[in-house]
């Protein structure tokens, strides 16, 4: 288990964010966190993201230590929009969702889209190919800094 598990932050047991990733992985992984419904040796790409983000992340604590200050940089109020597609033969699941919060810098709304491809072998989240709108994170943050 990770330190997430009791709390309502962003990836936490009670977290939005949790709440429908789990909903969307319904009967294929188990975890008590977002974190702990990962592999040890989870693959994560990130195909469109922003600059600076990795591309690449290899196994959970790299998630987990990539994560470590979102709680700081973004808080997600509500998740919502939930589509599923499922392959469950090639154990694989399309995450259509979206998620509504704020910038904790600016306290400039984040509303961001997302698609999530996500393939579970023995009950845990082996791969996550993730594409988001990186517009909204522009908008919600202020980058790039336009006022000089």
């Amino acid at each position: 288990m990770t330190k997430y598990t009791d709390d309502d932050s962003n990836f936490g047991a009670n977290g939005p964010f949790f709440h429908i990733i789990r909903q969307g992985l319904n009967g294929l992984a188990d975890g008590d966190d977002y974190f702990d419904l990962l592999a040890a040796d989870v693959v994560f790409d990130y195909v469109i993201s922003v600059p600076g983000y990795p591309r690449h992340v290899e196994g959970r604590q790299s998630v987990i230590d990539l994560y470590r200050g979102y709680d700081d940089y973004m808080k997600v109020h509500r998740a919502d929009h939930l589509r599923v597609y499922r392959d469950t033969e090639a154990g694989v699941v399309i995450l259509e969702y979206q998620v509504h919060g704020e910038s904790v810098q600016t306290g400039r709304p984040y509303h961001n889209h997302f698609v999530s491809i996500i393939t579970v072998e023995n009950r845990k989240v082996a791969r996550w190919r993730d594409y988001l709108d990186p517009i909204a994170v522009f908008e919600a943050t202020g980058w790039p800094d336009t006022s000089a």
